[in-house]
């Protein structure tokens, strides 16, 4: 027993020193919290999303970029990553998810990533034959980011599924909804 108890001893404690180490370089330097994980925020996002999803795997599906909700006309560095890792992760899960970055007849407004909205959303999952379109959209407070993410049927613009989550604002956050 007090074998045991000698060789679990360093171990606690370099713990501990592994979570300063991770505070130090991971975390707000000032008060030593840690940042939030985005990708892994947004994979359960996903996750959540897909839950109750009446989807065909072999049957594309298309990933907008999320859009600020009091301008849906603009979106931020933050919308477009968030949709990049929104996509990546319904592609791990088995999902057929169509690249419309890489399509010639989708209008990209400069900067704001693939906005789709209402007629955009038809005119192109009908032309990607897409069974449904994940969009989003995100608010700002003074301490979180809200999000909001609704897998659409283009057919009827009908909602299949939806799922809402907030991440604190960070300076990493702050970063992401400056970029353009």
């Amino acid at each position: 027993m007090a074998l045991f108890l000698a060789a679990a001893i360093p171990t606690l404690g370099l713990q501990g020193c592994a979570s300063a180490i991770n505070g130090y370089y991971y975390g707000d330097r000032a008060t030593g919290t840690s940042r939030v994980d985005l990708i892994e925020v947004n994979e359960r996002a996903t996750d959540a999303l897909l839950l109750n999803a009446p989807l065909d795997a072999s049957q594309p599906v298309l990933a907008a970029t999320l859009v600020n909700v009091d301008r849906l006309a603009e979106s931020s560095r933050l919308g477009r990553i968030f949709a990049e890792q929104i996509a990546g992760r319904m592609v791990q899960r088995g999902l057929r998810v169509t690249e419309v970055k890489l399509r010639e007849n989708l209008v990209l407004h400069r900067e704001q990533g693939e906005l789709l909205l209402s007629r955009e959303v038809r005119e192109v999952s009908q032309a990607q034959n897409a069974q449904a379109v994940v969009v989003g959209t995100y608010a700002v407070s003074a301490s979180a980011l809200y999000i909001t993410l609704k897998l659409v049927n283009p057919v009827g613009n009908t909602v299949v599924a939806a799922y809402n989550y907030a991440v604190p604002v960070d300076e990493n956050v702050r970063t992401l909804l400056n970029g353009r």
